[in-house]
């Protein structure tokens, strides 16, 4: 499997000129080659080949005199600017025609050298990793490199990245092992909320650290100064690293609490099941702000990355299943309840249950229901799919099951080895 590892470097002021040359020159070559593709297209024309424009935008371009500081830079850069296009091209023309799933992708657009984030791309020719915790970019130089953890293994291709507040990283890609942690016999449902960021179904409550709101007296005395500049002056553009800067630590420190948290989870089940929440419908209402404080999408990515990465099984359930309206005790569906009613009694067996505890126990349920039945088709289609142990819930005898979704019957358990402590 291939894995990204991040590191802040420190490059001085002489190597920050040459990055700045770098990403300019990255930067009109994926101009220059976007620019012919749609005079191509407006004019009727078939679509310009990867090499073709090789030759005439980067091999010839150096030899004109408008274009000849391309040559200051490696050739690798411009070539993986080239490459990064036509991927851009490709997952344009897959999602228009079905082939990729998620939310429909637009066409490649021309950049800019005032977007917030520049960077370019090298593989392996054009960069080493050398003693004494510096990299060497070719006809960049040596870059010290903040080294917060040794690589596992030789990195296959390298990313250097400025962000809006002008730092720079350099992000290596490495083909490693998983690293399988030994099994555990537990098995956890999630629910995700914002007041409560997460709640298990064994009972454990995350609560919402609320990165944001925390720094938004912060944030609002610093716009502030901003709109006080002169707009194209100096100290407007010091006030807007200020405001970059405080935004990025924000995002720093929410993206090291979900590493913290998903790591945890990881470690403690065998088998972690979350609902696939519609977070950009969510994100279009009143809630927005609070939506994308609490950053869900990030936190679920980061448990299906680790799930592959330790051996552990990672499911999801669908986004319309009555969680919120199933009594996790008789199973009896109860119908929709306002966001306002947190805790509530079944009418048909006279349980009380807390509205996140019950969603989180429906959810591990509608989980392991969903991987039993996955198993079992793989069994009679004869798919690959990893081995099943022995699951609570429904059962390969068809057992009858109370309405609404198939609930852990009492004393029931998941047998399977417990070495993990």
């Amino acid at each position: 499997m291939q894995l990204r590892y991040d590191y802040r470097v420190y490059p001085d002021a002489s190597r920050c000129r040459a990055l700045a040359r770098a990403f300019g020159c990255a930067r009109v070559v994926w101009n220059d080659c976007l620019r012919d593709r749609k005079e191509a297209h407006a004019a009727g024309l078939p679509y310009p080949k990867s090499a073709d424009l090789s030759r005439l935008r980067i091999t010839q371009a150096k030899r004109t005199e408008g274009r000849a500081w391309l040559a200051d830079v490696s050739a690798v850069v411009l070539q993986q600017a080239l490459r990064d296009l036509d991927i851009a091209y490709k997952t344009f023309f897959d999602s228009i025609r079905g082939k990729r799933k998620g939310p429909k992708v637009g066409p490649p657009r021309y950049k800019s050298k005032k977007d917030s984030r520049q960077a370019i791309r090298l593989n392996a020719n054009a960069f080493t990793v050398c003693d004494g915790g510096t990299v060497y970019v070719a006809k960049v130089g040596r870059i010290k490199v903040k080294w917060s953890r040794p690589l596992p293994a030789v990195p296959t291709s390298l990313t250097v990245i400025r962000d809006s507040s002008g730092r720079y990283f350099m992000s290596f890609v490495v083909d490693t092992r998983p690293d399988h942690l030994p099994e555990s016999d537990t098995e956890v449902g999630i629910d995700l909320g914002l007041t409560t960021f997460a709640v298990l179904s064994d009972g454990t409550r995350i609560s919402s650290p609320k990165f944001l709101r925390r720094a938004e007296k912060k944030l609002k005395r610093l716009h502030k100064d901003l709109s006080r500049k002169a707009k194209g002056s100096k100290s407007r553009e010091k006030a807007r690293i200020k405001i970059a800067r405080q935004h990025a630590r924000v995002a720093d420190r929410r993206r090291d609490w979900h590493h913290k948290a998903s790591t945890q989870i990881i470690r403690d089940n065998q088998a972690v099941y979350v609902e696939d929440l519609a977070v950009s419908g969510i994100a279009r209402t009143r809630l927005a702000k609070s939506v994308h404080d609490a950053g869900w999408s990030a936190f679920v990515h980061m448990l299906e990355c680790k799930a592959a990465k330790c051996g552990r099984y990672f499911g999801k359930i669908g986004r319309f299943e009555p969680t919120s309206q199933v009594c996790s005790t008789c199973g009896v569906k109860d119908g929709p309840k306002p966001l306002h009613v947190r805790e509530w009694t079944c009418k048909a067996c006279g349980a009380v249950h807390d509205r996140d505890d019950n969603a989180s126990k429906n959810t591990l349920a509608a989980g392991r229901a969903d991987r039993l039945n996955a198993s079992l088709s793989a069994r009679k289609t004869r798919r690959k799919l990893p081995a099943r142990r022995d699951e609570a819930g429904s059962h390969q005898g068809g057992r009858a099951t109370a309405v609404g979704i198939p609930s852990r019957q009492a004393g029931e358990r998941v047998k399977g080895p417990s070495t993990w402590r």
